[in-house]
């Protein structure tokens, strides 16, 4: 099926700033869906609040724009309902592990089959630049004028230790890898945590005097590393980008089915 077909064309132009990653990211998501041949009746995208949240918005599938931070409740109240559809959740800074935290980690704990995107951009770019969970130490934003001094977040460290089966990080300036690990991910049986490093050159790059997106996008080249590289070792202070987790686990629809199979047998 074309990728055209998977969008609601009468929704563009986009809402989304110049420069911003997140039209990157619809693109690699789409063309992973075009790859595996999915129909767009296999396909249920919820999202919650922010710029990222927009996504549901575009593409012609089963959506549901929901609540902020409750985008992995709703998602996992479907996935229960219609366990053999596809549940994707794109998600931003706050969505995921601010306001979300705690529905992130417990669906990390589940390993319920959901296909989370947390578009990392490191900043709450919709209402106005404040800092968030991810932005860290030094960062400017309209809630940290002179630099924030939380720390952040490490994506991919912390959906590890809460139990998600999958789990990947890579950037827009990667799109090919992006799409592949997207790919894999909707593949996979289980939770499945997609990080992606995504510029904001309105809020994030501007009050942090880091330049244009495509001055962004070259920061992504240059700091970051395939996993397991000879340049990570040489260079600690390198993001590593690839997948960190990739293992076999009961998932909890199937679990769950097994109890209600017990209970009807009367045992």
């Amino acid at each position: 099926m074309p990728i055209k077909d998977y969008i609601r064309e009468r929704y563009f132009p986009h809402l989304w700033c110049s420069g911003c990653g997140h039209g990157i990211v619809l693109g690699s998501f789409l063309r992973a869906i075009q790859q595996l041949g999915l129909s767009k009746n296999e396909i249920v995208m919820v999202s919650g609040i922010g710029c990222s949240s927009r996504i549901t918005g575009y593409v012609d599938f089963h959506t549901l724009h929901t609540l902020h931070g409750r985008a992995l409740a709703f998602a996992t109240g479907v996935k229960m309902g219609l366990p053999e559809l596809n549940i994707i959740v794109p998600m931003g800074d706050g969505d995921a592990l601010a306001i979300g935290g705690n529905h992130f980690i417990h669906t990390a704990r589940r390993n319920i089959d959901i296909t989370a995107i947390v578009m990392n951009n490191r900043i709450y770019g919709m209402t106005g630049g404040q800092f968030s969970p991810l932005s860290g130490y030094g960062i400017k934003a309209t809630t940290a004028p002179y630099f924030n001094i939380d720390h952040d977040f490490d994506v991919v460290e912390l959906a590890t230790a809460a139990g998600a089966s999958f789990v990947a990080r890579t950037t827009t300036y990667h799109e090919k890898q992006l799409t592949n690990i997207i790919t894999k991910a909707i593949q996979h049986v289980g939770f499945s945590v997609v990080e992606v490093l995504t510029q904001c050159p309105t809020y994030f790059g501007r009050k942090n005097d880091i330049g244009s997106a495509v001055d962004m996008m070259k920061l992504y080249k240059e700091k970051t590393t395939p996993r397991g590289s000879k340049a990570k070792k040489e260079n600690p202070d390198l993001i590593e980008r690839g997948i960190f987790v990739q293992k076999e686990m009961p998932e909890y629809c199937n679990e769950y089915n097994k109890i209600i199979e017990k209970a009807m047998k009367g045992h």
